[in-house]
């Protein structure tokens, strides 16, 4: 009996989901729209939604809905059984839900102001307890790490099956200049002297908003095996 490969409602709406998370993830293009003291080639793209700042919540809504998009995506390709098969492409779902919390936390919790920019900030958190001052960056940092082994899984699950192959040459491509993009902004922003940092971090968040745009398209095609009964046979 053979089988028939037809796509998956389920699936659709799980791709369209990832799509959107990206498209709402590039929010912080919109900072070329508008006057800003904030130079894009050097500033971190945390900054443009501190607290007090012009707009902020035009990038606070944009990581929201990204957030709620890769959460409900992961969540729905697990719910109610796990629509693909694999533990790389499972654990790409995984690691996109927790890129949706940490985001979603992330854009809860503003840095409180800009140093050098905003009157009166220290250029070093002050207080009785200045750690509690890091939760943005330590949300940050663990949004871009779950998205990273989200890009991982997604590219390995392409290489060793047949789900998703646009990601085996294209999402790799787009891994790669992330994963170089990344070295050059963690290696700007330990040195001393103009290393561009704000250009890093951009190239780095357009890399992933590109990945879940082309992640979410090869998701939303997948074909899924559907043996047909006896009965429809005849």
């Amino acid at each position: 009996m053979l089988s028939v490969r037809e796509l998956s409602p389920r699936l659709i709406v799980v791709g369209i989901l990832i799509a959107a998370a990206g498209v709402c993830y590039s929010s912080w293009v919109l900072e070329f729209f508008w006057a800003s003291p904030l130079d894009p080639l050097r500033s971190f793209m945390s900054e443009l939604d501190a607290e007090h700042r012009p707009h902020r919540l035009v990038y606070v809504y944009g990581d929201v809905i990204t957030a709620v998009c890769a959460m409900l995506a992961g969540v729905l390709a697990f719910v109610p059984r796990p629509a693909v098969a694999g533990g790389f492409a499972r654990g790409a779902f995984v690691s996109l839900v927790v890129f949706g919390v940490s985001t979603i936390t992330d854009a809860l919790s503003p840095i409180e102001c800009i140093p050098h920019v905003d009157p009166n900030c220290p250029s070093e958190p002050s207080g009785l307890l200045p750690q509690l001052h890091h939760i943005h960056a330590f949300t940050s940092s663990v949004a871009v790490f779950a998205i990273f082994i989200a890009m991982i899984l997604g590219v390995v699950a392409a290489w060793r099956t047949p789900i998703w192959p646009v990601l085996r040459l294209l999402g790799l491509t787009i891994l790669v200049v992330t994963f170089f993009a990344t070295v050059w902004m963690l290696a700007a922003d330990n040195l001393s002297g103009d290393w561009l940092l704000g250009l890093a971090q951009r190239i780095q968040i357009g890399g992933m908003t590109l990945y879940l745009v082309v992640w979410g398209a090869a998701v939303a095609v997948q074909r899924r095996s559907i043996t047909p009964s006896p009965a429809s046979e005849a």
